[in-house]
């Protein structure tokens, strides 16, 4: 029952954030903003911010009389690796010289903290034992989702390179991105983060992976639309607003 409870107190407090998020403006990258506080380097920050998930994560797996179930092996493996590309290598790859301010950090620490305990409490220890047998690696919903994840792990990491390849060294213009899926929506890396956590909730078929899923899109989607404004502003009629949306193809 307090599992339970924990999921819908994370799933109310993921709606608040959505809203919220479309009256002030998270103050780290194009948005960055002094009133947020002090700050430190961009990669610094992320790799303080997205570290904790990955350790804690570990550990759950590491002490729970579980570790040894190769689904839930399999489980820790994909969450993972999502991970330990944003803590250590997506950040050494970062350009420039923007910064991410400590209050931005500490909420992201917060956030990787509870959900390492909202997934890794669900597939390590809450679940039922029974639920994920071997069989499981052969179920419809372990194979889509896991499909899904994969493309769009793809998707936010071509996005990604796509971005950080925008300018050569020592340009300062600004330039609209394009290519892959930015052919679709203005934040196609968000859409591939998006795509990855659905993926894992369908994959290990879990009400904590969904909560995630729904956290992801309330902190991603209004982002996106301030991008999109942006973008707007900035660039003018060469973004086609017609054809182009904010975060999902054809729809938002």
């Amino acid at each position: 029952m307090s599992f339970n409870m924990f999921l819908l107190a994370m799933s109310l407090t993921a709606v608040v954030v959505f809203f919220a998020l479309y009256h002030i403006d998270a103050g780290y990258g194009k948005f960055y903003h002094h009133s947020w506080g002090p700050a430190i380097n961009n990669k610094t920050g992320w790799m303080l911010m997205e570290t904790p998930v990955f350790v804690a994560m570990l550990l759950l797996w590491l002490f729970s009389p579980r570790r040894a179930d190769p689904v839930r092996f399999a489980f820790l493996l994909i969450f993972e690796l999502h991970y330990f590309q944003r803590s250590f290598i997506f950040p050494l790859l970062i350009k420039g010289r923007s910064k991410m301010p400590l209050s931005i950090i500490a909420m992201g620490i917060m956030f990787n903290s509870l959900n390492a305990l909202m997934q890794g409490g669900w597939i390590f220890y809450i679940s039922p034992e029974e639920m994920y047998p071997l069989s499981w690696f052969a179920d419809p919903r372990f194979i889509a989702g896991t499909l899904m994840f994969a493309a769009g792990m793809f998707i936010n990491l071509q996005s990604d390179n796509i971005i950080r390849h925008l300018r050569k060294p020592g340009d300062n213009k600004h330039y609209l991105p394009k290519g892959g899926m930015f052919r679709y929506v203005t934040s196609a890396n968000y859409l591939g983060e998006l795509m990855e956590w659905i993926g894992f909730a369908i994959l290990t078929w879990s009400w904590s992976g969904a909560v995630f899923a729904l956290w992801t899109f309330a902190n991603l989607c209004p982002r996106a639309a301030r991008i999109y404004e942006h973008y707007k502003a900035e660039f003018g009629d060469e973004l086609d607003t017609r054809r182009v949306k904010r975060m999902i193809p054809f729809i938002y």
